[in-house]
């Protein structure tokens, strides 16, 4: 389609785009349900470990696309761009369903978080195919100076597909009780994806061939070996480097800090309700997904390259203001500086405190029956603003030796455990807490003191690198917070994760057009796709990983700016890109194949 006529584009646009989308909603719930999944493909005993071993899972699906971008470009490039995304969409469908089959951790062991890791891979790999067959197929139906309006239907799939999942997500948590989600309910939002593949691979059934591809075919101009002529041809690898380094670079970091790190950054380190950061995220990104349609025409106007680089730049600028505002916003210190006191009457504790208790062998004295005891208890604070904090509080007694029910009984019901420490200034505490656990197969719980009035010593440097004591140690409380904010505050958010996704709708918006633009209809497929997918699934793939660890390395050594700290990943790489892409793009480029 050369001409200027537009007859029939938009069913090629609904096509293609609801294809890709329901693909990026398949790619994107594993990342939306990350804390939950970390609590049941990986084991428990330490929280942050297990995030980042779900990060990491996450990340492996992009770090392959790059391949599958290889190995679908190659196909897309022989035998039609129509077929190759048709197998992708297939694959993508059939690994997102069976991730939600997957029976948990504690059922069959390290082969769940293995069996997810092969199934994220092989969402990477289809991935890798999608998104340049349906940007390429689009381009080739559209008309001669609108394909920067055009194309840019296909970048509003990416975060359709994720305010998609959170949507869904949100959804199944309404309908469900808390319990059934946390024990099943996460599995649907992966199973509803094989509904949608099914309707999306019946429309894609019915399309025709681009137009441009079957003339280059018809005529005897495709390419015989894609590979080769992409990247032992020096000419066009430097085009290949060129998108890579001097956009897409960019592009990726500034997509997944602008919503997928938004939106960790606002559940583990402001720690809000997880439902309420999808309904903010979901919100900013309702309002922003028109701007990448917005900036895809402005291209045709004005350029690729001008709103690319600004975007890039303002990025540079902006994340670590825009960051440091969301934290303070929720930090209850700096939210007591700013006037927005605690309502003293709120501060209540809620329910009683409970201990679970493990037992295990002495790592160093196998003879020795070391016991955890884990003293949980909760109360509430709510703020002048609305905001409510709910505050849960873990005390650790170690003791090195097993717990000894001194009799059963089948009337009573509990079990408490008494013991006494030493708060800082030397004085004798004494604490009562009921057992929720540690009963052997036959106990009957019974009202009994089980530790006696042994008195604990009192650590308060946080220290767990000890062994037990016989008489038993206890180690500085381990504090979680989960907030709820109201308020002026959730509007400041969300206008502030806004400004995030305008800046991504500027990298992004223009980006398809740019890299097909860039390369001949013979090896469009293949050339393009590698550094889409090396920028967005390498460079911008394994930004949660990387930020998160950043911060919580800061955190770990006292920073007190530790939350800004994963900031410096995305910034250095935009920060280059901005360079290469400012000094060696030239528009050019993107009229040699028109």
């Amino acid at each position: 389609m050369s001409n200027k006529s537009t007859k029939g584009i938009w069913k090629v646009i609904t096509a293609s785009s609801l294809g890709t989308m329901i693909e990026w909603y398949d790619f994107y719930i594993f990342g939306s349900l990350a804390v939950v999944l970390s609590t049941k493909f990986f084991p428990t005993d330490n929280p942050s470990a297990a995030f980042l071993s779900t990060l990491a899972t996450f990340a492996a699906g992009f770090v392959v696309r790059p391949f599958g971008a290889l190995f679908f470009g190659r196909l897309g490039d022989l035998i039609g761009r129509k077929y190759t995304f048709m197998v992708t969409l297939l694959i993508m469908g059939g690994a997102t369903f069976l991730i939600g089959c997957i029976p948990g951790y504690k059922s069959i062991g390290f082969l769940a978080p293995l069996l997810v890791l092969i199934l994220r891979l092989l969402q990477g790999l289809a991935l890798g195919g999608e998104y340049g067959g349906a940007a390429t197929y689009v381009a080739e139906h559209a008309p001669k100076n609108q394909k920067g309006y055009w194309t840019s239907w296909i970048q509003t799939t990416a975060t359709a597909g994720l305010f998609v999942s959170l949507v869904v997500i949100l959804l199944t948590k309404g309908i469900l009780s808390k319990e059934a989600f946390e024990e099943w309910g996460w599995r649907v939002p992966f199973w509803i994806s094989i509904f949608m593949v099914v309707i999306s691979y019946l429309i894609r059934k019915n399309m025709v061939e681009s137009p441009v591809f079957a003339k280059a075919k018809l005529e005897g101009k495709t390419s015989v070996n894609p590979l080769k002529e992409s990247f032992n041809n020096r000419f066009n690898l430097k085009f290949v480097l060129l998108a890579l380094f001097g956009a897409t670079m960019g592009q990726g970091v500034v997509w997944y800090t602008g919503q997928f790190y938004a939106m960790s950054f606002m559940k583990t380190v402001q720690n809000i309700d997880a439902s309420q950061v999808d309904t903010l995220l979901g919100m900013a990104l309702l309002i922003g997904t028109p701007f990448f349609v917005v900036f895809g025409w402005l291209s045709d106007k004005i350029g690729r390259k001008s709103i690319m680089m600004t975007g890039l730049l303002l990025a540079v600028f902006l994340y670590r203001p825009i960051y440091r505002q969301m934290y303070d916003l929720t930090d209850s210190k700096a939210m007591k500086q700013g006037g927005n006191p605690v309502i003293p009457e709120s501060c209540k504790e809620v329910g009683s405190p409970v201990a679970t208790v493990f037992t295990e062998p002495d790592k160093w004295d196998p003879t020795v029956k070391n016991t955890r005891v884990f003293i949980e208890s909760k109360s509430d604070t709510t703020f002048s603003d609305g905001a409510k904090f709910h505050y849960t509080k873990t005390d650790t007694l170690y003791l090195a030796k097993e717990l000894a029910y001194d009799f059963k009984s089948n009337t009573a019901n509990e079990i408490w455990l008494k013991y006494d420490t030493y708060d800082r200034s030397g004085a004798l505490v004494h604490h009562k807490v009921k057992l929720k656990n540690g009963l052997k197969a036959g106990d009957v719980p019974a009202k009994t003191d089980t530790l006696g009035t042994v008195a604990l010593r009192q650590f308060t440097d946080g220290s767990s690198a000890h062994k037990s004591h016989e008489h038993g140690i206890s180690t500085r409380a381990n504090i979680i917070v989960l907030k709820n904010i109201g308020g002026e505050v959730k509007w400041v958010l969300v206008f502030l994760v806004f400004i995030q996704v305008l800046l991504v709708t500027m990298v992004y918006g223009p980006i398809a057009a740019f890299l097909v633009e860039m390369f001949p209809v013979k090896i469009r497929y293949t050339s393009m796709s590698l550094p889409y997918h090396v920028g967005n699934g390498i460079f911008g793939g394994l930004l949660p990983a990387i930020s998160t660890y950043f911060v919580t390395t800061a955190k770990s050594i006292g920073n007190p700016e530790f939350y800004l700290e994963g900031l410096w990943y995305p910034i250095g790489i935009a920060a280059a890109c901005f360079i290469i892409g400012m000094v060696y793009i030239d528009r050019k480029i993107n009229t040699l194949h028109d």
